[in-house]
């Protein structure tokens, strides 16, 4: 069955009254599409890789209201009040109308997601293609489902480069917030000893474990469901930390408990607005940067104890 996607493009401000409007055409099937606040509301979110790349370049001006009437609801009339209304009401806006089909979101998303050279080495290749690697290069099968973390995403990367020049064969990595487990897979393929990674989604967890399986390094890898490191035990030697500049100032305390003396710990997912003020909590607990790389508007951060 086709529906009809209305589209109603309106300025931030009037966006409220737009939308009260629009509600009155159709009682239900309303997506409100807002960046407005994305520089102060983006840092919030847990799993980075929500955000797609393309994000930052979004209209920050304007709102889109999106509405969705089956063709037995007449969406022709629903058009014309919302012109007539938005109209009276003084509301700038364009509008349009395009027609959607039902249809299997779940699998949908696989055509945007091709194999992905992430660092000099390591390279992402979905589940479903196939992949010669060049001589020297490290393939991670993915399938990320509905956990975060495909490689695709400008933090992601910045984590597996960094990961290409401090995992060694002693390495026993930590991941916080391992969503699809791909920095702790991309740790054991570079030849790391074992990997814990912990996310606060069960869903994602047992994504980790299958794609660890999927890579046959399931027997080096552990994922745990929690927050963070509340069933964390032990120490390691190199720890990730892919979330958003306000968890990692938040778990930076606990940090000294978990790295080794000799170890390297990861920060990724920082905003470049909020790389300073994540690098001063950082350094003090007596950490020292020792790298900072930036791809997209975002910085990763590689840290040991200072001398």
């Amino acid at each position: 069955m086709e529906w009809s996607e209305v589209t109603v493009k309106t300025p931030v401000d009037r966006a409220e009254e737009a939308a009260a409007i629009a509600q009155m055409a159709v009682p239900y099937g309303l997506y409100i599409e807002d960046y407005s606040d994305l520089l102060t509301e983006a840092p919030k979110i847990a799993h980075i890789d929500l955000i797609d790349e393309e994000l930052l370049a979004r209209d920050r001006e304007h709102v889109l209201i999106h509405l969705y009437i089956k063709p037995t609801e007449n969406p022709a009339e629903a058009v014309s009040f919302l012109t007539e209304r938005l109209t009276e009401s003084g509301v700038p806006f364009e509008i349009g109308t395009v027609k959607v089909r039902e249809e299997d979101w779940a699998t949908a998303w696989k055509k945007y997601y091709h194999p992905t050279k992430v660092g000099r080495r390591l390279v992402v290749c979905p589940s479903w293609e196939e992949y010669s690697p060049a001589p020297g290069e490290v393939v991670l099968s993915l399938d990320p489902g509905m956990a975060f973390g495909t490689g695709t995403h400008d933090t992601t990367r910045l984590c597996m480069r960094l990961l290409e020049d401090y995992v060694t064969p002693d390495t026993e990595l930590l991941d916080m917030g391992c969503g699809s487990g791909i920095l702790s897979i991309s740790a054991m393929l570079l030849g790391g000893r074992s990997a814990v990674g912990v996310d606060i989604d069960d869903t994602a967890v047992r994504i980790a474990g299958e794609n660890a399986a999927m890579n046959h390094v399931d027997g080096r890898c552990t994922f745990l469901c929690g927050d963070l490191t509340d069933k964390v035990s032990g120490s390691f030697n190199v720890i990730c930390a892919n979330i958003v500049a306000d968890v990692i100032i938040r778990l930076s305390p606990a940090i000294p408990q978990y790295l080794r003396p000799d170890g390297v710990f990861i920060a990724s997912g920082i905003i470049g607005e909020r790389a300073e003020e994540v690098a001063r909590a950082l350094e003090g607990i007596g950490l020292e940067i020792v790298r900072r790389e930036e791809s997209g508007g975002w910085v990763a951060l590689a840290c040991r104890w200072g001398r």
